[in-house]
Order: C-alpha cells, then sequence, then structure tokens
C-alpha cells in the first residue's frame, strides 16, 4: 500500500502563516508611522486647518494687496553660513513703503526640525532686512513670509537655495 499524503493538512498551516504575516506587516507599518509623522502643511504661516476655512479671504487679501503694492526679493547671497533675506516694497507708483511689518519664517521643505523665525534687522527706503543667521544644513530652504500694510495683508512662499545664490522661485 503506498503513503498518499494528505493536502487538507497543510491547508491550516497556510493560513495560520498567512495571519501571522498580515499581523506582522500591520506592526511593521504601524512602526513606521509613529517614528516618521507625517508633518502638517503650514502653506502661508498657518496649520491648514484655518488656510481650508479662510482661503476664500485669503486670496480676495492677497488680490486686494497686490493691486496696491509690490514686493521684490532682493537678497544678495542666501548662503549657509550668512544667509540674509532681503524684500523691497514698493506702492504702485514705485514710492517706497515704510510702514510695513513683516514677518519671516525660514523652512525646510518636508519638516519643521530646522525652523527659524528671523527678526527684522533693518528698514531703509522700502528695503526690509533680516538678521543674518547661519543655517544647520546647505540646500533647498522656504522663506514663508507675511507682509501687512495697513488693512492690506498677504502671505509669499518663496524657495531659496543655499547651493545657488542667484536662483530662487516664488
Amino acid at each position: 500500500m503506498s503513503k498518499q499524503s494528505n493536502p487538507g493538512k497543510k491547508w491550516p498551516w497556510i493560513i495560520v502563516l498567512s495571519i501571522l504575516g498580515v499581523v506582522g506587516l500591520s506592526w511593521w507599518t504601524v512602526k513606521i508611522a509613529v517614528t516618521h509623522p507625517v508633518q502638517l502643511s503650514d502653506l502661508d504661516m498657518q496649520d491648514y486647518h484655518h488656510f481650508d476655512r479662510d482661503i476664500n479671504g485669503i486670496i480676495k487679501a492677497r488680490i486686494a494687496f497686490n493691486k496696491k503694492y509690490d514686493i521684490e526679493y532682493v537678497t544678495e547671497s542666501f548662503k549657509t553660513d550668512k544667509a540674509e533675506v532681503k524684500f523691497k516694497i514698493t506702492d504702485k507708483t514705485g514710492t517706497p513703503v515704510e510702514d510695513a511689518n513683516l514677518t519671516l519664517r525660514l523652512t525646510r521643505p518636508g519638516t519643521h526640525a530646522f525652523d527659524r523665525k528671523l527678526a527684522l534687522a533693518d528698514s531703509k527706503d522700502g528695503v526690509y532686512t533680516f538678521e543674518t543667521v547661519t543655517l544647520p544644513k546647505p540646500g533647498r530652504w522656504d522663506i514663508l513670509v507675511r507682509v501687512q500694510v495697513g488693512d492690506n495683508y498677504r502671505f509669499l512662499n518663496l524657495k531659496a537655495d543655499t547651493r545657488y545664490a542667484n536662483v530662487f522661485e516664488y
């Protein structure tokens, strides 16, 4: 008499191994998610809840600001060891704006670990110069600015790179 294998005895092991595999992969997914959390968007220097809730107001404010004022990025040198940020603000006739209120934050794309809030160091003839800082890493940085003149305001998100001094993007 020949011994026949019983295929029915293998199925429980395959099912148990499959369940253990699913549980193991689920645990691994949760572990990765906890150790690498998603960074919340802070487009226009605010959390995304506020941004989503007030997007129409933000767009209207930017349009109203742009009808009255111009902003120009006039930084000569954006380097890791001496990052300096300057903006020139004029009205539509070309007259420098002396009473603007600017808030600036430097941040890396995808992380808030290296955020730097810069203080305004000087303003003269419509050119607003922020304090010079040493950045912890070379590469691409986002320059987030909130500009307010009277009741008019707008946000500006500029991308600059310490490796290429004259390369930036609005």
